[in-house]
């Protein structure tokens, strides 16, 4: 596989996953945030002498070098193996983006709780949130949720006369 193949994700990866465009962009500026404070409050953490608030950090800095790579990858362009991983975050499904950001999020916080882990990793959690939401699907318009509901009381009219010993 050549790198020109594995840099250019497919486009019926991204299309099917029901995401619109605006809110795609919406999910990977809430990664960049989070990875940067996730960066910062990481390297914050690892300025002690307790070896958990350290390991902490060290997963907090990880959190953000996966949260580049996946969201922003042409800030890793030097990096060769960035495009490849960058494609296969491409191809996740929301949902799994969602549990793989949030386990993430919460494995420091679950660690050593402090606000540096709880502040540093609220954004990157709040990223998984927000794929987690995408994977619900889009939001039914009124006027077929309306047809619906009418659609819906006609039978019950219906089951309501057949009850009653009158045959339609």
């Amino acid at each position: 596989m050549s790198s020109e193949e594995a840099a250019a994700p497919t486009k019926a990866g991204t299309e099917d996953d029901g995401m619109s465009w605006w809110y795609r962009w919406i999910c990977k500026m809430a990664g960049v945030v989070g990875g940067i404070s996730c960066a910062t409050m990481g390297i914050w953490n690892c300025v002690t002498v307790n070896p958990l608030n350290i390991v902490a950090g060290v997963w907090m800095v990880m959190t953000a070098c996966v949260l580049f790579l996946c969201e922003v990858p042409f800030c890793c362009q030097f990096v060769e193996f960035a495009n490849v991983i960058a494609a296969r975050a491409d191809r996740l499904k929301p949902w799994q983006k969602a549990l793989f950001y949030c386990g993430m999020a919460l494995f420091p916080i679950f660690l050593k709780f402090s606000l540096t882990t709880l502040f540093g990793n609220a954004i990157a959690f709040a990223t998984g949130v927000l794929y987690g939401l995408a994977s619900l699907g889009k939001k039914g318009d009124a006027v077929s949720y309306a047809r619906l509901q009418h659609l819906n009381k006609g039978d019950e009219e219906k089951v309501a006369e057949t009850t009653d010993g009158s045959v339609p």
